[in-house]
């Protein structure tokens, strides 16, 4: 509206064409707005004529064909499974938070959940038999995921010998980690963890706990895993979204390509 005051004051909506909008976006450029910034005004464009159409008002919209810029795509930190190992190394095992450490970082990582996921699994979501846990993700979708004898271990260690040793507060019964109060550990106590971890280690990558759901789903890429079956692991709703971890394995390919290649260690 600011654009059509200043530079077509007589235009009303009804007036607005393609080429007035493509002016607008040359106006905005100006700004240097990031890609991500101009798709969402460009969005609220186009679902502004689209209203405009449906309330009547003009017949067609000029917006239809207004291109949005390529957004690119950031490459997701991960670690590799020696600096998952090297991290796990630095948690001291002689107490109850270790343990419960331990094996919170290692099913994490073994089922490349969300924290969220991790923070509210129950002992009711364990099917130890089958080598499964349920997991309820986003949009409350519910799915299983295969867990690893390493992260079955180490929990069954944890509630064998520390878990059940805490005053649990109400309702928190069927809840798997919890903290020193008997109550759900939260999300930023994941992150604390993993920072301390991090630092321990001498990690110098921006790390959170998403990074350990990166690591997982790039370990299975790499590892020639089929990206359906990744897909239905990570809960994605979209194949495009887990596409992602293929660029990463790429990376991965190349870097290692030119680190080893001797052509390429020539002086």
């Amino acid at each position: 509206m600011a654009f059509i005051e200043m530079f077509h004051p007589s235009k009303k909506p009804s007036d607005v064409t393609l080429q007035t909008l493509q002016e607008f976006l040359k106006y905005i450029a100006d700004f240097h707005f990031t890609e991500t910034t101009q798709s969402r005004i460009i969005s609220g464009i186009k679902h502004f004529f689209k209203f405009l159409v449906l309330e009547n008002y003009i017949q067609t919209s000029p917006a239809e064909l207004l291109e949005t810029p390529r957004i690119k795509r950031k490459l997701p930190v991960f670690l590799s499974v020696e600096e998952i190992d090297l991290m796990l190394s630095f948690i001291d095992r002689s107490t109850p938070e270790g343990e419960r450490n331990l094996a919170m970082l290692e099913t994490m990582y073994s089922c490349g959940l969300r924290v969220s996921e991790l923070i509210s699994l129950k002992l009711s979501d364990l099917h130890i038999n089958d080598g499964f846990i349920s997991v309820i993700g986003k949009g409350d979708k519910q799915r299983l995921i295969p867990i690893g004898k390493s992260a079955l271990r180490l929990i069954d260690n944890y509630l064998t010998h520390h878990r059940n040793h805490i005053k649990i507060k109400k309702n928190n019964e069927d809840m798997i980690f919890l903290s020193k109060r008997g109550t759900p550990i939260t999300r930023q106590m994941v992150f604390y963890v993993i920072k301390d971890l991090s630092e321990k280690a001498g990690i110098k990558k921006p790390l959170s706990p998403h990074t350990f759901r990166h690591s997982f789903a790039t370990h299975l890429v790499e590892g020639g895993a089929d990206l359906r079956a990744v897909q239905e692991m990570l809960g994605h709703e979209s194949i495009t979204t887990t596409e992602i971890y293929t660029h990463l394995d790429q990376h991965f390919l190349r870097e290692n390509i030119l680190s080893y290649h001797p052509r390429n260690n020539l002086k």
